[in-house]
């Protein structure tokens, strides 16, 4: 990037942060900034890379301030556009750290599955059998380890700090125990009987969590660093530790609009995720982690099949921390995340034909997710 072209972006991030109109604003972007793209395969089967150029174009915009996205196989683009910060105008960071949300999710069913792999665990057995006295009485129907992974337990989400990003706001730094947002779940008793409908929520992964300390007596965060992690080359991938509500290393900053204002949401105390949503990752790690996983590298066989199948239970769209979907003709297997000012998804074709991982520091992160994932995303599945 040019002096001159940094210059234009800061002013233009100026202009954002000052919560002005979009219309007038997205025009001078598109001038101002300018995607850094990397090898780009002839491959005719490779990636749309016009469109996916496109998605990109014109960040800092209303919608995000900055995009990393890495597609991969049949072909390779990568992309970074936007800015680091909006108060300086810093491009941003191609190997920046972020929250990646739901996308822990998969890690998490990665470990258990690998639990049940060693014999440790028994995906059928009820949930009680590992954590004795979790689930009360009013379940009178038992919920095994399955139920948990595929979200067909009925469990009922717990506390949380607010409804919206707006209400949690004044709260970020508080903590709330994971272990006080599962007892208020389980306090309000089954929402159906386990295994007759699927329903997406945090609660079922966070009991994962719980089930993997029990069994392992150690940590969530130090099972999933020594077999995930180091294993696979994730180094840049950890959990906060004791609330600290910081991004640890480069990272861009985070913002959520408020009253139509970019409001710095970097820092924030997401204790109550735990293993639904704690992790902090890059690019370039769940990069590593999609291939390895999808290869049989992280989870063998046939344990591995439990993250490639859907209940068969009308409506049900998600297995073991993956969800299907059908792109372009395409089947799909991905998950999405989403935490206040952090947008990530990874995603790829049973058979590695297509991978996507991308970071989109949106400003609405956890509101249309589709809408962030047609515009940075669906494009990598064009062909």
């Amino acid at each position: 990037m040019t002096r001159r072209t940094r210059t234009r972006t800061a002013a233009l991030a100026a202009v954002l942060l000052l919560g002005l109109a979009a219309g007038p604003m997205a025009a001078t972007a598109t001038a101002a900034t300018g995607p850094a793209a990397a090898a780009v395969s002839a491959d005719p089967q490779g990636p749309d890379v016009a469109a996916l150029r496109a998605g990109i174009a014109g960040l800092p915009d209303r919608d995000a301030t900055a995009a990393l996205i890495r597609v991969g196989g049949n072909g390779r683009w990568t992309g970074t556009a936007g800015v680091r910060d909006l108060r300086t105008g810093a491009p941003a960071l191609a190997d920046a750290r972020f929250r990646a949300g739901s996308t822990t999710k998969v890690v998490t069913a990665a470990l258990v599955l690998q639990l049940a792999a060693e014999g440790k665990v028994d995906l059928n057995a009820p949930v009680d059998t590992y954590l004795p006295g979790l689930i009360p009485a009013s379940f009178t129907q038992p919920v095994t380890v399955r139920n948990l992974l595929n979200f067909t337990s009925g469990i009922q989400a717990g506390a949380s700090l607010g409804d919206t990003v707006e209400d949690e706001y004044p709260h970020r730094f508080e903590t709330l125990p994971y272990q006080e947002v599962v007892a208020t779940g389980l306090s309000r008793g089954p929402e159906f009987e386990p295994g007759t409908k699927q329903h997406y929520n945090n609660i079922n992964y966070t009991i994962l969590g719980m089930l993997i300390e029990k069994v392992t007596g150690d940590s969530y965060a130090h099972q999933a660093e020594v077999r995930i992690f180091r294993p696979v080359g994730m180094t840049g991938t950890s959990f906060p530790k004791d609330g600290d509500p910081r991004i640890h290393g480069p990272h861009n900053r985070g913002y959520q609009l408020m009253n139509g204002k970019p409001v710095d949401v970097t820092e924030w105390n997401m204790t109550d995720r735990f293993a639904a949503g704690d992790m902090i990752s890059t690019t370039r790690d769940l990069e590593r982690f999609l291939p390895a996983l999808f290869r049989g590298e992280v989870v063998p066989e046939p344990q591995l099949q439990e993250m490639f199948t859907v209940p068969d239970i009308p409506g049900a769209t998600r297995s073991a921390g993956l969800e299907r979907l059908v792109v372009g003709g395409k089947e799909v297997w991905g998950k999405t995340g989403a935490r206040p000012g952090y947008h990530t998804v990874i995603a790829a074709t049973r058979d590695l034909s297509r991978t996507l991982v991308y970071s989109v520091n949106s400003t609405d992160a956890k509101g249309d997710g589709m809408k962030i994932v047609q515009r940075f995303g669906l494009a990598a599945f064009n062909r």
